[in-house]
């Protein structure tokens, strides 16, 4: 059974999901606004957040928000909503259909409560601390793959990272002599969401923010799985004080101690830091 909070945020992401597929016929008349180099957002991100926002504040009305369009909004308890209401903006806009609403419960910098709804799909990734990982109605494991050998993995190659674009690229070149793909999907909380339940082996990326991966990364752990940073440290937290962006690897506890072995030993780690 769902805990109370995450029927709240259910109801939340499935609020920014109705506007979201309300709106992909009309793409061509969409406000769009460059937030920086390549990085983009339109009005129907913050109308999404809009709505998501609303419908958790008549549950939490003295919780605090972290969204990536609007930025952070104090409240007066402790909680910390952590929403990006639509983690794969450039393929919305373009048309590609993967992209979701991923919505976090915050406490002291840990998620306590995650989900990650994919409204074309209606897939809904739930988890609670202590309590697993579920697909719709189902329990979800990460894969058992023991090493690098074979794995299907993702990754992101974000535009605030460019410059890093030849380590990363160093670092994949390396990857494709044992694993057998990498994929570039364009949402890092589908991306995690997909570590969660086995569909992708591990997932590494830099320069990620809280809500690219608060909901992921209790999605993975609740999965079985371990996320750390490229060097193997804990992500830090999953707040307002991680608005620099991070790397982050996820995997089962064997694959992720390669995968982060891989990453140090190509020179990718310390590009980014």
């Amino acid at each position: 059974m769902q805990k109370p909070a995450v029927n709240v945020m259910v109801k939340a992401a499935r609020a920014a999901g109705g506007v979201l597929l309300r709106n992909m016929n009309r793409l061509d008349a969409i406000n769009v606004i460059e937030k920086d180099r390549l990085d983009y957002a339109s009005e129907v991100d913050e109308q999404a957040e809009q709505a998501a926002v609303k419908e958790l504040r008549r549950a939490y009305p003295d919780a605090g928000f972290l969204g990536e369009e609007s930025g952070g909004h104090g409240g007066r308890g402790g909680a910390l909503f952590v929403i990006d209401p639509l983690d794969g903006t450039s393929n919305y806009l373009h048309g590609l259909p993967h992209w979701c609403v991923s919505i976090a419960l915050v406490e002291h910098g840990e998620p306590q409560h995650a989900v990650v709804f994919d409204p074309l799909r209606n897939e809904l990734f739930t988890a609670s601390r202590g309590s697993g990982a579920v697909l719709n109605d189902r329990r979800i494991r990460v894969s058992e793959r023991k090493d690098l050998s074979g794995a299907l993995l993702a990754t992101g190659f974000p535009p605030r990272e460019r410059e890093r674009a030849p380590a990363q690229l160093e670092c994949v070149r390396e990857l494709l002599r044992s694993i057998e793909d990498i994929r570039r999907t364009g949402s890092a909380a589908l991306d995690l969401a997909y570590v969660a339940c086995g569909r992708f082996d591990g997932y590494f990326e830099s320069g990620v923010k809280p809500w690219d991966i608060a909901a992921g990364v209790l999605l993975v752990r609740e999965a079985g799985g371990r996320v750390c940073d490229f060097r193997g440290a804990q992500t830090g937290p999953l707040d307002s004080r991680g608005l620099h962006g991070r790397a982050l690897l996820a995997g089962n506890q064997k694959l992720s101690a390669e995968l982060q072995k891989a990453i140090v030993q190509s020179g990718y780690a310390a590009a980014v830091g």
